[in-house]
């Protein structure tokens, strides 16, 4: 796995965390991934350092504005192509499983042509 793509499972993690409780900190992100706490939090840590997150005394963790739109984009590549993946035949968990492995690798312009699809259609 190329760093960028776990640097990004963690933005999105944290964003999918945001959406369910009132404040995520690395332990939270520890158990949605089954990761280990040290390697979660040498992995926070980055985010932090490239300035896409910020963490508050307490450890709970908030998105920087470049995080929160770097995040918001990675999630929206993985609903759109798990959504796709589900029109065409794929049951829920092999569309999930497949859309975080592509949502990572996709063109832009091939993303673009996804959405526009997608919108299409409904």
């Amino acid at each position: 796995m190329k760093s960028y793509e776990s640097e990004e499972m963690y933005l999105e993690t944290i964003l999918v965390l945001k959406e369910k409780m009132p404040s995520v900190h690395s332990v939270n992100i520890a158990e949605e991934l089954n990761y280990s706490r040290p390697s979660v939090s040498r992995a926070v840590n980055l985010l932090q350092k490239k300035a896409y997150i910020e963490i508050n005394k307490s450890g709970e963790i908030s998105f920087t504005k470049e995080g929160l739109e770097r995040a918001t984009n990675i999630y929206e590549r993985h609903q759109v192509v798990t959504e796709l993946l589900s029109m065409i035949g794929a049951d829920k968990e092999l569309a999930e499983d497949n859309a975080c492995r592509i949502e990572h690798v996709i063109s832009e312009e091939l993303f673009s042509v996804m959405k526009n699809f997608l919108k299409k259609r409904v």
